[in-house]
């Protein structure tokens, strides 16, 4: 930034030049800015957690987003007014080229703040995620274990350790770029649907209580966003887009293979006198309980 105030702005000559831009990359752009962007909506997963959650989830958004984008704008301004195009888009590691040029004595450190910062994506992804199995174990959807929680700790440890092998399944894949365009399409997707549905909701139940509202068109815009993204980056990146499309789909059989059938075995039960034998399952999920120590939450929370 000192180098730019002190008018070395050569490489910002024709920054916005559209000879290069490529209307079926859009996607993967798109996708590659709001995985840089995505921290905000992991507040509302943790919402049972958070005192006040009707004052605090719009705070944290405004505060964090804000703080990103200013952030995010200032380090791409030096990587640029020190590196340029070409050399961006060459290098490896950007912020160890960009300091090998502007800090050479400061070279050692870089790896060491990227590191960190990596294990506090890793570490907050693990917290909020982790809730996504818990209560999706609470809601009949999962096995019963992963809606438990430590006995002293009061975590959903089961839902937690679950993340281990799913995270390191991702990290084996070895491509951050094909491992993100094939992430960002489930993700972004559901998104999507979500807002979708809120939309829907709050048309069909306007008489209910809202703990925060936004104008409408900040919703409808951001699911148009969403949706017109994922669309088209079949177009983009057909091979994992397909891959993830496909396991998504495959959600539909194992839904109507275990939690219908085990809704049906439900309603069955109650109208039949006699109670079904007790499953393996269970035996598990009782060994694993007192493994684990770990209990079903006491206190309801939602």
């Amino acid at each position: 930034l000192f180098i730019s105030s002190a008018g070395h702005t050569e490489n910002f000559q024709d920054a916005f030049d559209r000879q290069s831009l490529v209307l079926d990359k859009l996607p993967l752009a798109f996708y590659a800015g709001m995985f840089a962007y995505s921290g905000w909506f992991q507040t509302s997963f943790v919402r049972e957690e958070l005192v006040r959650p009707e004052r605090n989830i719009p705070l944290a958004v405004i505060v964090s987003v804000i703080t990103v984008i200013v952030g995010y704008m200032l380090t791409n301004v030096s990587y640029y007014t020190v590196l340029g195009t070409q050399d961006v888009l060459a290098s490896p590691a950007v912020a160890v080229s960009f300091v090998q040029r502007a800090f050479k004595s400061l070279i050692s450190v870089v790896p060491v703040l990227v590191a960190l910062s990596c294990f506090g994506t890793m570490n907050g992804g693990i917290f909020t995620f982790s809730r996504t199995l818990f209560v999706a174990s609470r809601e009949g959807q999962w096995p019963p274990l992963f809606s438990m929680i430590h006995i002293r700790r009061h975590t959903p440890l089961p839902a937690v350790m679950l993340m281990f092998p799913l995270v390191t399944a991702m990290v084996c894949i070895g491509d951050i770029y094909h491992l993100m365009n094939f992430f960002s399409f489930s993700r972004w997707l559901f998104i999507g649907l979500a807002t979708l549905g809120l939309i829907v909701h709050r048309h069909r139940h306007p008489e209910l209580r809202s703990p925060f509202k936004v104008p409408l068109f900040v919703p409808v815009s951001f699911t148009i966003i969403c949706l017109f993204t994922v669309a088209m980056s079949f177009y983009s990146d057909p091979v994992n887009i397909s891959i993830g499309c496909t396991m998504v789909l495959s959600g539909f059989p194992v839904y109507y293979l275990t939690i219908h059938r085990q809704m049906s075995n439900v309603l069955w039960t109650k109208l039949s006198s006699f109670p079904p034998p007790r499953p393996l399952s269970d035996y598990l999920t009782h060994k694993l309980q007192l493994l684990l120590e770990v209990v079903q939450q006491e206190i309801k929370t939602y």
